[in-house]
């Protein structure tokens, strides 16, 4: 089934929400819904997806480590923004700026070399993309988790009509409400390519016999059920409008925090391998990125 998707199903997708776009504008009587263009984007994203997946799933070396797939993952990187974004502001014009720009990478793809790269050039790309991702996700979810924190701390003073003091004065519940929104939405596009990327770099240590982590492991779990929810959360505010205002974006932020503290916590009791080296724990030799011992 899914060798069947083939890069002009979802780059006619693409072209497709750009010529929406580009008449939304130049059309005044333009009467199609703010979001049709959103939802071909979404078409076409879903069909870049399963074609990724399929060139990851069925690569004999190191799967999207080539050029041919590394600028198919920045055009795909692009498009998921562009798909949140005109989701969420179907008003805003993004697509005529991000939309050219997924159209000009995936172009530039076919004359790129479909050569997968050297199994050392391509663990330590995954790896750096898989740690940076984390790293800021990380980030943005505390950010989240503190704005609403905020929200919640100015919503009650409001409510029970407590005096503002000089020395203690909050954000308006506007800008934390924006600032919730915008940080549940890093935190999907981050902790998502985290986790992505994390598949991507264990399934090549995988494939060259190289250490890497148990798909059962707490930490791989924790990460992924965290995505999930953050992912979920997500549409689910893209889909129902009231979820997106007022204490309910701000509940959603912190549970993702919850979520952050359990996985740190995994990390910090030494019930997980990832980060480690269990083979050199147990006085193995580690095999080397050729598959032979060193």
């Amino acid at each position: 089934m899914l060798s069947g998707i083939s890069i002009f199903c979802f780059a006619a997708s693409y072209t497709l929400a750009l010529l929406l776009e580009a008449g939304r504008v130049l059309w005044r009587r333009n009467r199609l819904p703010l979001r049709t263009a959103a939802f071909v984007g979404l078409a076409g994203f879903v069909a870049h997806t399963l074609f990724l997946a399929h060139r990851a799933n069925v690569a004999d070396a190191s799967p999207l480590s080539s050029e041919f797939d590394w600028y198919l993952l920045a055009s795909w990187t692009l498009a998921g923004l562009y798909v949140s974004l005109a989701l969420a502001q179907p008003k805003i014009a993004t697509g005529l700026f991000l939309l050219p720009a997924v159209l000009g990478l995936t172009a530039v793809a076919q004359f790129a070399s479909k050569e997968p790269f050297a199994v050392e050039r391509a663990s330590r790309f995954w790896g750096n993309v898989h740690g940076s991702c984390l790293l800021l996700g990380a980030v943005t979810v505390i950010l989240g988790f503190l704005a609403g924190l905020m929200y919640l701390v100015q919503s009650y003073r409001l409510k029970h009509k407590l005096p503002p003091t000089t020395r203690f004065r909050l954000p308006s519940l506007e800008w934390l409400q924006k600032l919730n929104s915008r940080a549940l939405l890093m935190s999907v596009i981050l902790i998502g390519g985290g986790f992505v990327s994390g598949v991507i770099l264990n399934n090549i240590r995988h494939r060259h016999e190289v250490d890497y982590v148990p798909w059962t492991d707490p930490v791989v779990i924790l990460t992924g059920l965290m995505f999930g929810y953050l992912l979920t959360a997500e549409i689910f505010s893209l889909a129902y409008r009231p979820a997106r205002e007022g204490r309910k974006v701000a509940y959603l932020t912190v549970a993702s925090f919850l979520f952050l503290v359990l996985t740190l916590a995994m990390l910090l009791s030494g019930q997980t391998q990832h980060g480690t080296h269990p083979e050199k724990s147990a006085g193995v030799a580690e095999p080397s990125l050729t598959g032979r011992r060193t």
